[in-house]
């Protein structure tokens, strides 16, 4: 049988997690699909959570690293490794909709054009139509895209015959930088729209987040909070708030991320400043 869709999930000090992203990814996968799975770390919990899925069927393929990669390394052993028709990648952290591979297949078949198309991360006040409209764009078999020349590194959907054509994610570029680099080439990317749903336990904003108090962000910092120097709730809903308008006000021209290395500084610290005052949206 070919494979659909192969999806990787790396896992890491996520035992309180783990069971509820990994059973909703489960639930939401056909026949066609598969999970692999990289675990970083030793963490005995982690561990523990995931031996229960460790003869699963379903579960492809999986991978102990002793250290705690950067996405890079993991997405490089799916992306050359997998045969399947597209690739994909969820958090550990993170709900997918149970329809969304099933949304993004079809959109993916109807128009080749596509290269990634992602799952919405974003609360409903987070989202500005009067901002966002320009880019929302209707494509064959009715499928609607806002487009972005970027999506986040999770709930996404990936036709590998770019990675075929463009090569995989390369050892010293982000997941945004080569969203970009497709755009580049002429690929279409984008969030699905009407917006097919993730939801991001670490947004303390979610009902299922473990993040209530400033000590459980200490306990539980995500890797783009410790980035920005974030230590309160209150500063970190502020910041996500922030990475959800800046998406929807970006250019669609991807040649004006010229200069990456310097923009993301200056992103950084502008959202820097936004944590030291009131947000206004």
């Amino acid at each position: 049988m070919t494979t659909r869709a192969d999806i990787l999930m790396v896992t890491y000090r996520s035992a309180d997690y783990v069971r509820t992203s990994l059973d909703r990814l489960l639930a939401s996968m056909s026949d066609q699909d598969r999970v692999w799975l990289w675990q970083n770390g030793d963490d005995e919990a982690t561990l523990d959570a995931l031996s229960g899925y460790r003869d699963d069927p379903r579960i492809e393929r999986f991978h102990h690293s002793r250290v705690n990669e950067r996405l890079g390394p993991p997405m490089r052993w799916l992306w050359c490794e997998s045969r399947a028709r597209f690739i994909a990648k969820v958090d550990d952290d993170c709900l997918v909709d149970e329809r969304w591979l099933d949304v993004f297949s079809d959109a993916h078949e109807r128009n080749p054009e596509f290269a990634v198309i992602g799952s919405w991360r974003y609360p409903p006040e987070d989202f500005d139509l009067s901002v966002a409209a320009p880019k929302i764009q209707e494509f064959a078999g009715g499928h609607t895209l806002l487009r972005s020349n970027w999506v986040q590194g999770s709930g996404f959907l990936l036709d590998r015959q770019w990675v075929i054509s463009k090569g995989p994610i390369a050892e010293d570029e982000t997941f945004t930088q080569y969203c970009v680099r497709l755009a580049k080439a002429g690929a279409v990317n984008g969030w699905y729209y009407p917006f097919v749903r993730e939801d991001h336990m670490d947004d303390p904003r979610s009902s299922h987040s473990l993040i209530r108090s400033d000590e459980d962000l200490a306990r539980r910092l995500p890797l783009s909070a410790q980035r920005l120097g974030v230590t309160t709730v209150d500063d970190w809903v502020a910041q996500l708030r922030h990475s959800a308008r800046v998406v929807q006000e970006a250019s669609l021209d991807p040649h004006a991320y010229g200069g990456w290395g310097n923009r993301v500084r200056i992103a950084r610290r502008r959202a820097r400043h936004l944590l030291r005052r009131p947000a206004r949206w």
